[in-house]
């Protein structure tokens, strides 16, 4: 265990890993996953919906959009599905540059960095309030062309940056550095479906000192999309967006997060 990981503490990676059914969390991160379960049953059913809205996002960017770039920050644990491989396996030449926090993410990287002969994937341990450290990473530049469109990936970070750490101006950043054509597929926590069990959830994100902030679906809208052009269905929640298949779907209160893919004229 790298001596830079605290397992006393819990993470948002290693919680949303063990909401997943993942394995690499400590007690100190079941525990705060427990309680906020106890706020909203549906915990883990946000969890798995926010993941294969990931997916979806990534295949509609490399078929539709004809995006071979991607920057995924707040990557969180390797998973099934990991963007270099839903992308990879449409576009085999498509680049990814992974981007996150936790030193447990770090020591896990190298499932991130198993490319295709014909692309090429990196990894950048980085917090999304520093964006000119993340722009200026030489693992970045040998690996994405910002002249080009590349697709910024925010998707379940957000909520886990407070206004205090001014989140606006990180995206702005972002998004700023991005060639005309790029998009921004972002996904977030809200308060309208579920009030009481949003604020319950919170309430024990923080006690357990987790960064977290639930906001309202236009605060979200703001903060993310600002001056960009949403694609269809635009901002929904995150299972109503794209969806395949024809198994029911969990209704909006038992999700709580929406999403969508936006893009820069």
């Amino acid at each position: 265990m790298p001596a830079e990981i605290d397992t006393s503490k819990p993470h948002a990676a290693r919680i949303y890993d063990y909401l997943l059914g993942g394995k690499d969390h400590y007690a100190v991160d079941r525990e705060t996953a427990e309680l906020a379960i106890k706020a909203i049953p549906t915990g883990r059913t946000a969890a798995r919906e926010n993941r294969t809205f990931l997916g979806r996002a990534v295949r509609y960017l490399v078929a539709e959009a004809g995006i071979r770039q991607f920057l995924d920050i707040g990557t969180g644990l390797p998973s099934a599905n990991n963007v270099h491989e839903v992308a990879q396996a449409q576009a085999p030449e498509s680049r990814v540059v992974y981007v996150d926090n936790d030193p447990v993410v770090l020591a896990h990287a190298r499932a991130l960095l198993t490319s295709t002969p014909q692309g090429r994937s990196a990894y950048i341990q980085a917090d999304l309030c520093e964006p000119e450290t993340i722009l200026a990473d030489p693992a970045l530049r040998r690996t994405l062309d910002l002249s080009r469109p590349v697709a910024l990936m925010l998707v379940g970070i957000l909520h886990f940056v407070p206004d205090e750490q001014d989140p606006r101006r990180a995206v702005a950043a972002l998004t700023d550095a991005l060639a005309p054509g790029s998009y921004l597929a972002a996904s977030h926590g809200v308060v309208e479906f579920n009030p009481d069990g949003a604020e319950a959830w919170t309430r024990t994100y923080r006690a357990g000192g987790v960064p977290f902030q639930l906001r309202s679906i236009d605060e979200f809208a703001e903060l993310a999309f600002a001056g960009l052009e949403l694609v269809e269905p635009g901002l929904v929640v995150v299972s109503d967006w794209h969806p395949q298949g024809t198994d029911p779907r969990p209704l909006p209160a038992e999700v709580g997060i929406v999403g969508g893919v936006a893009r820069k004229a």
